[in-house]
C-alpha cells in the first residue's frame, strides 16, 4: 500500500476479479472484522534454525479439522498462513463452505528464499516475509499481503528508515471527499494499522491493517501488509536501519535432510514469460541439478501450489513430498479435488 493512496476495495485470489468471487471477499472482510473485534487471534514468535548451505526448509505440515463456520481465511490465519496459502493447495474446495470434519494438511512450511543480507527479505510472488537473525541462525517468517496489479511492491534493496506506532493516514487529495478530511487519526478505520515501518524505497512501508481479508492477496498500492497479531511481534524485533531485500522469487529451491525440494508460486505480477523454461533454467544452474527427479520437478512446476515438495532422485529412498504424504493419507485427509 502507498502510504498515500491506500485503497480498501477488496480483490479476490491473487488480484483476479470475478462477481461470484467479490462477493466472497465481501463475505470473508466482514468474517475477518468481527474476529478482529474480539481479538480472537494472537501469535508468538516463532524461531525455525537454518543453515543456508545444508538445512534451507524450515517448518512441518500441520493437521485441521474443519470446525463449524469455519472458512479457509479463518484457518489461514489461525495457523500464521495468508488466505493464498490455503487456496493454492485446495484450489477447488469452496473457501466459504469448507466440508465440515474434514482432515486438512495445513502448509506451515517453506524453503526459505535467497538472500545475501540475512535480515528481513520479502518475496513478493510468495507473499510471504523473512526476519532472520544470523546470530542465533534462526528465521522468523509471516504472511503478508501486496500491491495490486498496476500498484506492485517495488523491487530492491533498502533499509527501515522509520518506525512510527499509532500512524495517522495523510489521506490523498484523490479520496479526501470520501474520507470528509486530509488525515485520518489512529484508530480501527485507519488503513495502516497500529504500528508502520517506513522502507527506503519510497512512500512505502510495513504495517498492520483494518482488514485482514488482505493478507495473502493482492489488495494495496504497494506497501506490505501484516495481520494485527503478527506486526504487533514484529515491530518491536526490527530496528531502525534493518536491511531489506524485496525480492520475485515464484520458484525457490532448498536443502533439508540431503533431500532437494522446490516450492512453486504463481507469477502474480507477469514478470517471467515461459513459467516451466525459468524454472528448468534455474534448475540447472543450481548444485543440485543432477540430484533431482525431473518429472516431479516438473509436476511441482506445473501445481505452483507453494508447497515445498521432495523432488530428489529416490535412489530406493522413501519419498518425503506432500504430494507423495497424500497417496498414503488418503483415506484421512482432504486435499481437496484435483489438488494433486
Amino acid at each position: 500500500m502507498d502510504l498515500q493512496n491506500d485503497r480498501g476495495s477488496p480483490k479476490t485470489r491473487l488480484g483476479r476479479k470475478t462477481p461470484a468471487l467479490w462477493t466472497l471477499a465481501v463475505l470473508l472482510f466482514l468474517t475477518s472484522l468481527a474476529h478482529a473485534e474480539d481479538n480472537t487471534y494472537t501469535a508468538q514468535v516463532v524461531k525455525y534454525p537454518y543453515n543456508l548451505e545444508t538445512d534451507t526448509v524450515v517448518g512441518a505440515p500441520r493437521r485441521h479439522e474443519v470446525k463449524p463456520e469455519e472458512s479457509l481465511l479463518d484457518i489461514a490465519r489461525a495457523y500464521g498462513l495468508g488466505y493464498n496459502e490455503m487456496a493454492l493447495l485446495y484450489p477447488r474446495m469452496d473457501p466459504w463452505l469448507p466440508p465440515r470434519q474434514k482432515h486438512l494438511i495445513v502448509p506451515t512450511t517453506w524453503v526459505l528464499p535467497p538472500t545475501r543480507l540475512e535480515e528481513l527479505v520479502i518475496n513478493v510472488p510468495e507473499l510471504r516475509l523473512y526476519f532472520f537473525d544470523k546470530k542465533s541462525r534462526t528465521v522468523q517468517t509471516y504472511p503478508i499481503g501486496i500491491g495490486d496489479e498496476g500498484w506492485e511492491t517495488p523491487l530492491g534493496v533498502g533499509y527501515i528508515a522509520e518506525k512510527r506506532p499509532n500512524p495517522a493516514w495523510y489521506i490523498p487529495e484523490s479520496l479526501q471527499a470520501k474520507y470528509g478530511m486530509k488525515v485520518m487519526p489512529p484508530g480501527p478505520e485507519n488503513p495502516l494499522g497500529e504500528y508502520m515501518m517506513k522502507l527506503s524505497l519510497g512512500p512505502y512501508g510495513i504495517h498492520g491493517t483494518h482488514m485482514p481479508w488482505g493478507v495473502g492477496r493482492l489488495v494495496s498500492h504497494g506497501c506490505i501488509r501484516c495481520y494485527p497479531e503478527h506486526i504487533r511481534i514484529l515491530y518491536p524485533q526490527v530496528a531502525v536501519g534493518t536491511r531489506l531485500e524485496i525480492i520475485y522469487e515464484p520458484v525457490k529451491l532448498g536443502v533439508k535432510n540431503g533431500r532437494v525440494y522446490v516450492e512453486a508460486h504463481p507469477d502474480v505480477y507477469g514478470k517471467l514469460g515461459d513459467y516451466t523454461r525459468y524454472a528448468v533454467e534455474k534448475l540447472d544452474r543450481s548444485p543440485w541439478a543432477a540430484k533431482v527427479d525431473r518429472k516431479r520437478f516438473d509436476l511441482a512446476v506445473r501445481l505452483q501450489n507453494g508447497v515445498p515438495t521432495d523432488v530428489g532422485a529416490l535412489n530406493g529412498a522413501p519419498p518425503t513430498t506432500l504430494v507423495e504424504d497424500m497417496e498414503r493419507r488418503k483415506n484421512s485427509l482432504d486435499f481437496g479435488r484435483g489438488t494433486f
